[in-house]
């Protein structure tokens, strides 16, 4: 008998790479019938494959070479066999299975090239542009793969996007100032008064407090937008949105008095899990 082990499949290969780098999205698809959470798993975890290429490569050049092995993809124009990505395989098999259109994927890579340079994010406008391709468009598609391909849908997963990627973009400031890099629009800075050096250094200052204000306070009128539009899609539906949820409790975590914002504080696995457990059961994701 052979002592090797079975290679993992794209399955599981899938939920892996989601559990270890988005565990909200994960947790999420627990709540999904079993074909939906393999097409959710699929496309998350090519969301991560993504959102990671920054992390893996020391100059834009490398980036933009793994960003336009996908573009090829979803032109049809693969350099090497697709099957050898078991992502790239099991997103192929999602957007084949769920009729998925390829024009929000292929865009949502497009847009991710602004994170291989550290030009920073100049406007508000600029940066839900950002996120409407990216954060707006993941929720778009999960509504399709749960069965509602919709303007509501659609209109509801551009204020869930916008909600949870300025959240994101708060949460993740520790690690995008030790890169010089800025995803909090230029223009708060500057009316505020807050230096893109100090931000940089990792300066907790009132004008940086103010920016970060301004943000929360963006990111909670588009939570409220989305949580007023959630009815207008079928409860099965709805479990494309139960990130939320967390995004609500990311905000409630940030913008808690005297946190540091350079201070990395994720929130725990089981928090997690509960936040999302609670949020599938309550009235809003149910009625």
């Amino acid at each position: 008998m052979s002592s090797a082990a079975t290679p993992p499949d794209g399955v599981t290969i899938c939920a892996d790479v989601v559990r270890s780098y988005d565990f909200p999205r994960y947790a999420a698809t627990l709540f999904a019938p079993a074909a939906e959470r393999r097409a959710l798993l699929a496309l998350y975890a090519f969301n991560v494959e993504i959102v990671r290429v920054r992390d893996q490569v020391s100059q834009p050049l490398p980036g933009e070479i793994r960003f336009q092995w996908w573009t090829d993809l979803f032109s049809g124009l693969v350099h090497g066999s697709a099957e050898g990505n078991p992502v790239a395989a099991e997103l192929l098999r999602a957007i084949r299975d769920f009729d998925l259109p390829v024009e929000p994927l292929s865009l949502l890579v497009d847009e991710h090239q602004f994170d291989l340079y550290n030009d920073p994010m100049p406007t508000m406008t600029a940066l839900e542009g950002y996120l409407a391709a990216t954060s707006s468009a993941l929720f778009a598609l999960a509504a399709r793969i749960m069965g509602e391909a919709s303007e509501a849908a659609e209109h509801l997963a551009r204020h869930a996007g916008l909600a949870q990627g300025i959240a994101q973009a708060i949460a993740n400031l520790p690690r995008d100032s030790s890169h010089r890099q800025l995803f909090l629009p230029q223009q708060f800075l500057t009316s505020h008064g807050c230096a893109i050096e100090d931000v940089f250094a990792g300066k907790e200052t009132p004008n940086l407090r103010a920016v970060l204000d301004q943000l929360v306070g963006e990111a909670r009128q588009h939570l409220a937008t989305a949580s007023s539009l959630l009815v207008q899609v079928p409860p099965s539906a709805r479990v494309a949105f139960l990130p939320l949820s967390h995004a609500q409790a990311d905000l409630n975590r940030l913008s808690r008095p005297g946190r540091n914002p350079f201070a990395p504080q994720p929130p725990s696995r089981l928090r997690t899990l509960w936040t999302l457990w609670r949020a599938s059961r309550s009235r809003e994701f149910t009625k």
